[in-house]
Parts: structure tokens; C-alpha cells; sequence
């Protein structure tokens, strides 16, 4: 299944990144646990190489504490500052200004030998979704930005100003004109970063279905009371009738059954599931 999604408005936030390069002194480079590398956008490349860059692992509640220790260990191991945070943030947002200052140690240090007090500035940047706005909003201690559970919420630049002489862009979720491969196309769907809209969500279950058995196998089981046996697409059918979700004239409902399957895996009432783990090619 390819996916491909990449609105007007993500190509214009992509060419107001570039510009707005020069005027931050840092980037916060936020990344869902569940598909740290997919969440990894290639084009952002050319902004990386010219300023320091915090990676923040956003939403590490919603995998196992493990698997999220082998990610910063091995993006450490790259020589990329890691940390990890909860959605929900509250005292983790405190983490994040800290390595955001230690990042910049060096020009900090420069100016309070001048005597000069700065102000810092960085842009956060990611793929939607990821919780870009949430983490401001956290810094913020209060809500100041827009929000949403679905990808794209965040249309234009917004600047904002937190205590302690630091002042953030916040950009909207940006994807790839191309997906780097089928595989981190489907895992950024899986997550919510592609608009469930432009989707065909019927085959993005069976894609979640067939990764559920390879990696997970016992989860569809467990949840439904499905066995998991036979195609993808059977397996889908035992899921509708195994909740219940019929048509007129006894025809199980896959379109729901599709929405119910991939709304479990969101919110986590299949457990919590990382998509993919380092390896080699990460």
C-alpha cells in the first residue's frame, strides 16, 4: 500500500522553515516512540546540518519504557542529543528547556562573558502529528497554541515566548514529498499523521492486521476473540463479527471494522505497540 500525501500548505511551511533558518539558533526535532525513524523526514536534512538539534521521542507512554531506552541509545550512539517524553508532558517539559540550553551552551556562555544576557530561539519541527503544539503548549504552562488529534492543525508559523528568555517557532507538521519507503509510510498512517481522509482505511487495517500477526501475534486474539488464522481480509470479517458490526441483511461492516481496528491501536486498547526498533538500516 503507498501512500503518498503532501498538501499545498506543508510545501509552503517547508520554504518558511528555510527562511527562518537564520533567525533560531536551535532546532527541536520532535519524533512519535511508536515510529521514531519513519517520523525522520529527509527533507529536513539541509536544516539539521546548520544548527544544533534537539531530538525529542514524544509520547513515550505509549510504548514500552525499553524499546524507547534502545531508541536514545542509539541515536546517542549517532551523536544526536536524545531525550524522552510522556504525551501528556507536565514535568517533562522542564527536560526539554535543559537540554535545549546545553545544546546552545557554547553561544549562551559567549555572551555572559560580554555580559550580554540572550535570549534563545528554536524551531520546533516534525511530521504532524507528533505533538509539536503540545509540547509548547507545556512550556507555556498553559495553553497558547492550537492543538489537535489529527494531523495538520497547525497551518502557519506561530512564535512563542516562554520565562527565561526563550522564544519557540512552532511550525506545522511537515511530511515527505515522497515517503522514504512503503513500510514508514504506512507506520506514519498507522499513527495518525496522515489525514485518515486521504487514506483508504479499509486496506490500511489489513496492512495493520498482517503487521499485528507478523510482530504482535496473540494481540487480535486477545482484544476480539479472533482467530487468527486465514487471510488478512478474513480476519477482518471475524473482527466485525466479533463486534457486532452488521449491515442490513447480515453483511459484516469492514468500513467500520477498518476504523474500530486502527482506533484500538491509537488509543491503546491493543496494548502498547512500537512500530519499529533500531537496527542497522535505522
Amino acid at each position: 500500500m503507498l501512500i503518498q500525501w503532501f498538501p499545498g500548505h506543508m510545501a509552503k511551511a517547508k520554504r518558511q522553515m528555510e527562511e527562518n533558518i537564520k533567525r533560531v539558533d536551535s532546532l527541536i526535532y520532535v519524533l512519535d516512540a511508536r515510529a521514531p525513524f519513519s517520523c525522520i523526514n529527509p527533507e529536513f536534512d539541509n536544516l539539521i546540518r546548520v544548527k544544533p538539534t534537539l531530538y525529542v521521542i514524544n509520547k513515550s507512554d505509549l510504548v514500552e519504557k525499553g524499546a524507547v531506552e534502545l531508541w536514545l541509545s542509539h541515536f546517542r550512539s549517532q551523536g544526536m542529543r536524545a531525550l524522552a517524553i510522556s504525551s501528556t508532558i507536565g514535568k517533562d517539559a522542564s527536560k526539554v528547556l535543559t537540554a535545549l540550553r546545553e545544546i546552545n551552551s557554547e553561544k549562551l556562555e559567549r555572551n555572559r562573558l560580554k555580559g550580554v544576557i540572550y535570549a534563545l530561539k528554536a524551531m520546533v519541527i516534525g511530521m504532524p502529528n507528533t505533538g509539536k503544539s503540545t509540547l509548547i503548549n507545556a512550556l507555556c504552562r498553559g495553553k497558547k497554541t492550537v492543538t489537535g488529534d489529527k494531523p495538520g492543525v497547525t497551518k502557519g508559523e506561530q512564535w512563542v515566548r516562554l520565562d527565561g528568555g526563550i522564544s519557540l517557532l512552532d511550525t506545522p507538521g511537515t511530511l515527505c514529498h515522497s515517503m522514504k519507503s512503503e513500510e514508514a509510510g504506512l507506520h506514519l498512517a498507522f499513527i495518525g499523521a496522515v489525514r485518515d481522509a486521504v487514506v483508504d482505511t479499509t486496506e490500511l487495517s489489513l496492512e495493520l492486521i498482517g503487521f499485528l500477526r507478523e510482530s504482535r501475534p496473540g494481540t487480535l486474539l486477545a482484544r476480539y476473540g479472533a482467530e487468527e488464522k486465514g487471510t488478512n481480509l478474513e480476519m477482518l470479517e471475524s473482527i466485525a463479527g466479533k463486534r457486532g458490526l452488521i449491515r442490513k441483511g447480515g453483511e459484516v461492516d469492514l468500513d467500520k471494522a477498518a476504523l474500530a481496528l486502527i482506533d484500538d491501536f491509537r488509543k491503546l486498547r491493543l496494548g502498547k505497540i512500537i512500530l519499529e526498533m533500531p537496527t542497522d538500516e535505522y
